[in-house]
């Protein structure tokens, strides 16, 4: 069992976060530098991090920014809900679960980005296509958590509730959910940063607007500090999510070992 983290500790995890990134950034100047490449094959850290200030300072990066985020939001949304509504069923039904899981698992070798042109040819070029390509790639991690966090559920803690003469909806809400949490949070964890692939994936196919239509763009005028300035954006933005719904979790689940 792990021991307890101190305060020292915490301290010390805090500052290697930005130590880590200052060496990232001086081994990231250190090869362009070295390996005396143009800017756009490799740039500089301090032409994307100007670039960046450009962009943020006209707007025209938030508003590609906010797009995709907006996308992915509400493509995982989309995804959370149907895989909390099919998982559950296929979580009680083992049978069912059989006959559905081997379609499902073989959907997963198809990849989002060979889906995205028959997405856009039946949704359009509108935000609808994006909101899909989310949600289809968020979905299959949520709807595996559903499963092993109901199924989670020991022998002994059914029985004590049948002994308990307790309703089906007491099982649920008082057993099944409590017990599930812990792992549906954590698929939550995945499935919000796949999201965020499965818009810019749409992006990348039809889109006018948002950071996969900027980066398409900048591939085709080779300028990679533009390009460089979306993937670091898309990066924050996919960390930011994240780090939301770990405080989510941890929220939730501090009320439930007080309750």
């Amino acid at each position: 069992m792990p021991a307890p983290s101190t305060p020292s500790t915490r301290h010390l995890q805090y500052l290697l976060i930005p130590l880590v990134l200052a060496l990232a950034v001086i081994a990231w100047n250190l090869v362009a530098a070295l390996g005396g490449y143009p800017e756009f094959i490799l740039p500089r850290a301090n032409s994307v991090l100007g670039r960046f200030f450009v962009l943020a300072t006209d707007g025209s990066l938030w508003r590609h920014a906010s797009l995709t985020a907006q996308e992915a939001l509400g493509g995982f949304g989309i995804g959370l809900v149907f895989a909390t509504v099919a998982g559950y069923p296929l979580a009680k039904l083992p049978l069912l679960e059989k006959a559905i899981s081997p379609y499902l698992v073989a959907s997963q070798s198809i990849p989002v980005v060979a889906l995205a042109p028959l997405l856009v040819l039946w949704f359009g070029f509108g935000p609808t296509s994006k909101l899909v390509a989310a949600a289809l790639i968020s979905f299959f991690p949520i709807l595996v958590n559903v499963i092993v966090g109901v199924r989670s559920v020991d022998f002994e803690s059914r029985e004590l509730m049948h002994t308990l003469s307790a309703s089906k909806w007491d099982v649920f809400a008082k057993l099944e959910v409590p017990a599930a949490l812990p792992i549906y949070l954590g698929g939550a964890r995945v499935g919000i940063t796949l999201s965020v692939i499965g818009a810019v994936v749409g992006e990348f196919v039809g889109a006018d607007g948002g950071l996969g239509y900027v980066i398409a763009q900048s591939r085709g005028l080779f300028d990679t500090v533009t390009l460089f300035v979306a993937l670091l954006t898309l990066m924050g933005m996919a960390l930011c999510f994240y780090v939301a719904v770990v405080g989510l979790e941890r929220v939730v689940l501090a009320g439930r070992q007080r309750a």
